[in-house]
């Protein structure tokens, strides 16, 4: 089968798979800055070093799940944009070799940049650090395989949400406060909540596999519900906020709440329907994208 390595590379590290980091990135950011100077140097360090983590677990999950039968098994019309995995071994751009080598490259790289920022800027960073590499790594990984036991949901809402969040504040500012952590667990439940709608057009090769995520165990029309709960709670968090220090235009976040609530409306109505499903998924990334966008702009202002 010929490769083609550019291509499979460029699908493993393409900037758009990091979209949930980076908002976590920025509202981290955006907390930091409402509190003192941004140290540059060191934010495009954090950033270059969680970026490598993305694309080393991007790689070596897609060899997990090829030899898992997983990805072989999402039918045609169950594909999706934002699910299915990244097929670069399925559709034959890259060799087990070559995925392993860019998953094995990267993993250094983002333990190297880690390694840079504990020793000359904050040493604590590397506790979170190992905490995010190894659910990475064993997000698909066995015998721990986070995402085939019902543990991936959780592990996403956590190193999302507060672990990139709070590990992005406490570069810049040595430390972490409890507003800052409150502040990011409704992206976490925000990010959470769109790996939660990726899996249902998935939910029959998942379920054929062996991996048994939290919409394979409850079925498609039980999760759907699950899901606006998980949304419903984020905002109720968010309404909170203020009581426990963040200022209150961090309400701008609200301006997440339209999609949210359109792609929960959608997948209720449509929960086995992968055509159906697309735009919900799509309005759920948006969700947590203006989450990040709304909720900086408020601590700025604030």
């Amino acid at each position: 089968m010929k490769t083609n390595f550019t291509a499979g590379f460029w699908r493993l590290a393409d900037p758009k798979i990091s979209l949930a980091s980076m908002a976590s990135i920025l509202l981290g950011t955006c907390a930091a800055a409402a509190d003192g100077p941004i140290h540059w140097a060191w934010l495009a360090a954090t950033i270059a070093g969680i970026f490598a983590i993305e694309v080393g677990k991007n790689a070596s999950g897609e060899v997990f799940d090829f030899d898992s039968g997983t990805d072989l098994a999402v039918a045609e019309g169950d594909r999706s944009p934002f699910s299915g995995g990244k097929r670069v071994m399925v559709d034959g751009l890259l060799t087990r070799g070559q995925t392993w080598l860019i998953a094995a490259v990267s993993y250094a790289l983002g333990a190297a940049v880690g390694l840079l920022i504990a020793l000359w800027r904050e040493p604590s960073v590397l506790w979170l650090g190992l905490v995010g590499g190894a659910c990475a790594f064993l997000y698909h990984a066995p015998p721990v395989r986070l995402s085939y036991r019902g543990l991936g949901e959780l592990a996403v809402a956590l190193c999302y949400g507060p672990l990139i969040c709070a590990g992005t504040y406490l570069v810049q500012r040595g430390q972490v406060t409890a507003p800052v952590l409150c502040l990011s667990l409704p992206l976490g439940l925000l990010v959470g909540a769109f790996l939660w709608i990726n899996e249902f057009p998935d939910y029959l090769a998942d379920r054929a596999s062996g991996k048994n995520n939290l919409v394979v165990r409850l079925g498609r029309p039980l999760a759907s519900r699950v899901f606006s709960g998980i949304l419903a709670w984020a905002f109720l968090l968010l309404l909170f906020l203020p009581a426990v220090g963040v200022p209150s235009r961090v309400w701008l976040a609200a301006a997440a709440a339209p999609p949210a609530f359109s792609a929960a409306r959608r997948l209720m109505a449509h929960p086995e329907s992968t055509p159906q499903i697309i735009p919900a998924q799509a309005r759920t990334l948006l969700a947590f994208v203006l989450y990040a966008i709304g909720g900086g702009i408020g601590l700025l202002l604030g």
